[in-house]
C-alpha cells in the first residue's frame, strides 16, 4: 500500500497563488495514478484534478481549469497542484488521491488518500 501526506495549504488572499504537495511512501509512486479532490463545509467531496500514473494524461474541473496544473515526479515520489489565481470558491480541504486503476474524476475510485490541507481564501 501506498501512503499520501499532502502539504502547502494555507491562508491567502483572492488572486494568490499556492503550490500543495503530496509526498507517497511505502510503494513507488508511479506504480498509482493520481488526483486532487477538495471538500468545503457542507458539501460533498468534489473532483479538481487527475494525472494518469506515467503523467501522460491529465483532467480538470472546469472549476478550475486553466488555473490549476497538476503534476508528478514518480522518480521523487511527489505530486504537485499548482494553485494560481485563486478565488474565495477554492476554500477548501485539499486531498491527494491515488488509485492502481484509473478513475479520473470518481472520487469514489480511489483507494489511498492523504489526510488533507486546508487551503482558505479570503475577498
Amino acid at each position: 500500500q501506498v501512503q499520501l501526506v499532502e502539504s502547502g495549504g494555507g491562508l491567502v488572499q483572492a488572486g494568490d497563488s499556492l503550490t500543495l504537495s503530496c509526498a507517497a511512501s511505502g510503494r513507488p509512486f508511479g506504480g498509482y495514478h493520481m488526483g486532487w479532490f477538495r471538500q468545503a463545509p457542507g458539501k460533498d467531496r468534489e473532483f479538481v484534478a487527475a494525472i494518469t500514473s506515467n503523467g501522460d494524461r491529465t483532467v480538470y474541473a472546469d472549476s478550475v481549469k486553466g488555473r490549476f496544473t497538476i503534476s508528478r515526479d514518480n522518480a521523487k515520489n511527489t505530486g504537485t497542484l499548482q494553485m494560481n489565481s485563486l478565488k474565495p470558491e477554492d476554500t477548501a480541504v485539499y486531498y491527494c488521491a491515488a488509485s492502481e486503476s484509473i478513475y479520473y474524476t470518481n472520487v469514489h475510485g480511489y483507494a489511498y488518500w492523504g489526510q488533507g490541507t486546508q487551503v482558505t481564501v479570503s475577498s
